[in-house]
């Protein structure tokens, strides 16, 4: 062999070398990514009760994409979130209670605390970012950058009564007006940009939000009724929750038919309880509202959504992810809407936010059935009052103390010192908490709380 040939010999071994090493590199990231940095798909849906899903014991509508979700993950008993949407959304981008954020006005979102969300946490953690569906906390057609600013990459969403969410839908999408889907169906243009980022992300971890348009009413604040569905009316409230089932199906196939499955934390949850009414068409240019009950183990529940109330805050929520949450799996912790925050940071090895007090606490370990739970009380508000409360005692910012195991219905209030020596270290926890909340900025109406 010739000097060239022994020269063109060695290039080839040293570059079959460079090429071993680079896939070993290349594995040793995958592998790496896999262990540390999971993608994230989190769908909120909206005005969904914990008595809708079959799982939860539903038995006025059939929801077999979402059964299917919790048979192949894990189901919590005592999730919690606001009575109403805009407060929940600010709870969850944050982390932080509404009053603490100095309660935003209803379809806002506070320029101070922009830096600090859920979504900027994880793109500094290296995280493709997109949301679509429902925005709620801005109008989007007065500052189109607003999603951008709260760490979306990407979005494509309507934003709060600017127009309609499902026929002719007004939908903004990365700082311009879709003008191509007047004939569309609002829901499935937010799942069909969800799932082409999914798809354009293998190679790389992403967090795709989605708050969904279902099962929330038409707008009903706009000028004139916005436009019905191809059979002239609007969707009934069961017809809406067939709806969001079968988008829900469709967001988790994507992630499975990308080969993403075992590495993807899918996360189901509401945002409030069902409504108590929907509108369902329009007659004579007036909207037609209909009552909204749900049976759940046999017993009636009326729509609980604007009630401090368990129908009105406490909301389904299911976690799967293959290989590190057990199947069929059930969870009693306390849950609320605050504590994905740092949930998500710790799951994606992200920093949480600097300089600021976060309400929520992470539950990462318990996805694995590690450790216990972080709390002892979640917490909710709205309007003028709130609550603090574990699995059993509930007690509201003015003084009123509920045994809600044995009054589910919250139809007798005690008094602290009411509570049976027993249980009574559980009702002080409560009362201290409540005061430190206080002493944070909630509003008193403690005029029968004890100090």
């Amino acid at each position: 062999m010739g000097f060239r040939g022994m020269r063109h010999c060695e290039r080839r071994i040293l570059a079959f070398f460079i090429s071993v090493l680079t896939l070993v590199d290349i594995t040793s990231f995958v592998i790496a990514r896999e262990d540390t940095q999971p993608n994230i798909l989190l769908i909120l849906a909206d005005d969904v009760g914990s008595e809708v899903p079959q799982c939860y014991g539903g038995e006025s509508y059939a929801t077999p994409r979402i059964d299917q979700l919790a048979q192949e993950g894990m189901r919590f008993e005592h999730a919690y979130a606001m009575a109403v949407c805009h407060p929940t959304r600010i709870c969850l981008l944050s982390g932080q209670y509404p009053f603490r954020m100095g309660n935003p006005k209803w379809g806002s979102y506070p320029e101070s605390a922009e830096a600090n969300t859920i979504a900027q946490v994880l793109k500094n953690a290296g995280y493709a970012t997109a949301v679509a569906g429902k925005w709620q906390i801005g109008m989007l057609g007065e500052d189109l950058s607003q999603p951008n600013r709260l760490g979306f990459d990407e979005y494509c969403l309507f934003g709060w009564h600017e127009g309609p969410r499902y026929y002719q839908p007004l939908i903004w999408q990365n700082g311009k007006n879709r003008e191509d889907v007047k004939e569309k169906y609002g829901p499935d243009v937010y799942c069909d940009f969800l799932i082409d980022f999914i798809q354009r992300h293998r190679e790389k971890p992403f967090f795709a939000y989605y708050p969904m348009a279902l099962c929330h009413a038409v707008t009903n604040d706009l000028d004139k009724p916005v436009p019905v569905g191809p059979n002239g009316r609007y969707q009934t409230f069961g017809e809406m929750v067939e709806a969001m089932d079968e988008r829900v199906g469709r967001m988790v196939d994507a992630v499975d038919q990308a080969g993403l499955r075992d590495n993807t934390l899918v996360v189901f949850l509401t945002d409030n309880g069902s409504p108590a009414k929907n509108i369902d068409g329009v007659r004579n240019g007036e909207l037609i509202y209909t009552p909204v009950s749900s049976i759940r183990n046999g017993t009636v529940i009326p729509g609980g959504k604007a009630q401090l109330t368990d129908a009105g805050t406490r909301v389904p929520m299911i976690v799967r992810w293959p290989g590190k949450i057990p199947a069929d799996s059930k969870c009693d912790d306390l849950i609320d809407v605050s504590d994905f925050l740092p949930t998500l940071a710790e799951v994606a090895g992200g920093e949480l936010p600097s300089g600021i007090t976060l309400d929520g606490r992470s539950f990462a370990n318990r996805l694995e059935g590690e450790g216990s739970g972080p709390r002892e009380w979640v917490f909710a508000e709205h309007k003028e009052n709130a609550f603090v409360k574990d699995r059993r005692w509930k007690l509201f910012s003015d003084g009123r103390l509920y045994d809600v195991q044995e009054d589910s219905n919250e139809q007798s209030p005690l008094k602290i010192g009411d509570v049976p020596h027993a249980d009574s270290r559980a009702a002080s926890q409560l009362n201290e908490a409540i005061h430190e909340l206080f002493a944070a900025g909630l509003p008193r109406r403690d005029s029968q709380l004890q100090e």
